[in-house]
């Protein structure tokens, strides 16, 4: 069965990797220069899509594998 049309089952855990590594999302945003609103949208579930050089950069800023930063949901 496929998820709803505006409902994606991809979820990123950007805010619990910040929690682990005891950063805020501004913390993250200073750091790989990409905007709060933009992050923000990532954490909340609400991105469609993203460029590998901010995926790389986020990794790379939290010491991370992307396979620790998105999960698929059932």
């Amino acid at each position: 069965m496929f998820a709803a049309r505006n409902e994606s089952r991809i979820h990123c855990r950007l805010d619990e990797l910040l929690q682990e590594r005891g950063m805020t999302l501004a913390d993250l945003s200073k750091q790989i220069n990409i905007s709060y609103a933009n992050l923000s949208v990532l954490k909340n579930d609400r991105g469609r899509a993203i460029r590998f050089t901010t995926l790389a950069a986020i990794c790379d800023a939290l010491d991370c594998e992307v396979g620790d930063l998105f999960e698929v949901r059932s």
